[in-house]
């Protein structure tokens, strides 16, 4: 009779867990479906507008002050620097902040656009560490400086740009990165469109196996590399389908750190970048919702698609492993802190829906899903499964995903006028499969594991092997 009670108890613990399994997965499909769906549209509607001569061209600027912190990236910085120096726009300047870097970031800059060290006084609205020098390039296209300073994280190096800037707008962009040389006109166009703007996030994609001319591309090709050409796919679909139907709705948590622009007096009445999180570019996001809301301020956080940054994505997967490891922790940080924001009826649909979604199907997605594969395991144990629907269950979720996933990444390929080969094509139809398959649950594991030796590291910079831009 005990082990009759047992079973039924398990039966009906496993039972429960199907029923929650089966919403949890109806509500991210669903999701997924309309994120791509919306996203696409969107895409489509865009390039018909552009054909048709059907959008705002602004023959005035936005002053824009681009900043770019530097942490030891002494192979990468002139590049990112002389493609800015090659933007199609007029009004803006370009400060690189060198955070402390153990390398030569400072003095390459320095001997290859021959600045000269200068004493300029640097107002303190948001605080950071203290700079050792300055240095400036005036014979360029644009006002060139750079600030060297004592070592305080990203964030740290960001509030010293935003100290330093001289215009109402700033754009952070990762030294490791490259702006398409349209990527400031687009990124502006929603500030010229509504005065409520806050902030604009662009959208990045790796420029892993891309080759890149005056800020166009030459040739688009998948990376050789496996593993950075599943990351190509997967970026496709977040910034092709989440964010654009997060935008439709003011719904937007997170700005990406390699490319945003922002309201600087916004941002300063926001008490800048937290200096103590991993986070920092979720965490203005959110702080910039709970200001605007509770200060009864109209505003807009909007994303523009248009407005390209070819980065650098991982080719090692020790390298990929510590940059999601950073990125959950920098999603733990920012929804831990805001916390008020859940269920919250004063935020509307950042609350309801944003919040929501980043809370289950983000933070704590690598623990459901690794509780998933524990019970399919004890139940397979107690011989309560029924193996042939559970791999139909997965391969037809496996084949959604991995359709959703296609769907955005040709998208993507076909509205910025990008031609791959047939082989790559080839290559994008075989790998999604195993990038919703085998590479999600890896990550799902580094997520999960992602607290090991926090407090020792959250301070630090994040560092991955580098390579140099292709650039001619």
């Amino acid at each position: 009779m005990m082990m009759d009670g047992l079973m039924d108890a398990i039966k009906v613990f496993f039972n429960g867990v199907g029923v929650f399994f089966i919403l949890y997965l109806i509500g991210y499909s669903t999701f997924l479906f309309l994120a791509v769906v919306v996203g696409a549209s969107t895409l489509y509607r865009t390039r018909q507008q552009i054909m048709l001569k059907n959008v705002l061209e602004q023959n005035y600027y936005v002053p824009v002050s681009i900043i770019v912190p530097a942490y030891n990236e002494e192979l990468t910085v002139v590049e990112t620097v002389r493609s800015l120096l090659a933007l199609d726009y007029n009004v803006y300047e370009i400060i690189v902040v060198d955070d402390g870097s153990k390398d030569d970031t400072a003095r390459t800059l320095i001997d290859a656009f021959g600045m000269h060290a200068i004493r300029r006084p640097i107002r303190r609205q948001v605080a950071c560490q203290p700079e050792e020098f300055v240095y400036t390039a005036l014979d360029q296209k644009v006002p060139l400086t750079l600030i060297r300073k004592q070592n305080g994280g990203k964030a740290d190096a960001l509030n010293m740009g935003i100290n330093a800037a001289q215009f109402p707008y700033f754009i952070c962009i990762d030294a490791d990165s490259v702006l398409q040389y349209d990527s400031l006109r687009e990124i502006v166009r929603p500030v010229l469109e509504d005065d409520n703007v806050v902030a604009v996030g662009g959208s990045v994609r790796p420029c892993n196996g891309v080759e890149l001319e005056n800020g166009r591309v030459k040739r688009y090709r998948l990376p050789r590399n496996l593993l950075a050409c599943m990351q190509v796919l997967e970026y496709d679909r977040s910034f092709l389908a989440a964010r654009i139907l997060f935008d439709k709705f003011n719904g937007s948590l997170i700005i990406s750190g390699a490319f945003g622009l922002f309201k600087k007096d916004a941002v300063v009445a926001c008490g800048g970048y937290d200096r103590t999180t991993m986070g920092e570019d979720m965490e203005l996001v959110v702080k910039l919702h709970e200001y605007c809301v509770s200060n009864d301020l109209p505003y807009r956080i909007r994303y523009a698609t248009g407005a390209i940054c070819w980065t650098q994505v991982p080719e090692r997967l020790r390298d990929l492993c510590t940059q999601r490891r950073r990125w959950h922790l920098g999603l733990f940080q920012s929804m831990s802190r805001h916390k008020g924001l859940f269920a919250n009826l004063k935020y509307g649909p950042v609350s309801l829906i944003s919040y929501l979604y980043f809370l289950l199907y983000e933070l704590l997605s690598p623990y459901i899903e690794l509780f998933g594969v524990l019970t399919v395991l004890l139940a397979f144990w107690v011989d309560l499964i029924n193996v042939p629907f559970m791999i139909l269950f997965y391969v037809i979720y496996a084949v959604f995903g991995s359709v959703l996933s296609l769907t955005a990444f040709f998208s993507r390929i076909q509205t910025i006028d990008l031609k791959i080969s047939f082989s790559d094509g080839v290559k994008a139809v075989l790998l999604c499969l195993f990038e919703v398959t085998c590479l999600r649950f890896v990550l799902a594991f580094v997520r999960a594991t992602a607290f090991r030796g926090y407090r020792k590291k959250k301070l630090q910079w994040g560092q991955i092997e580098r390579r140099k831009i292709q650039l001619k």
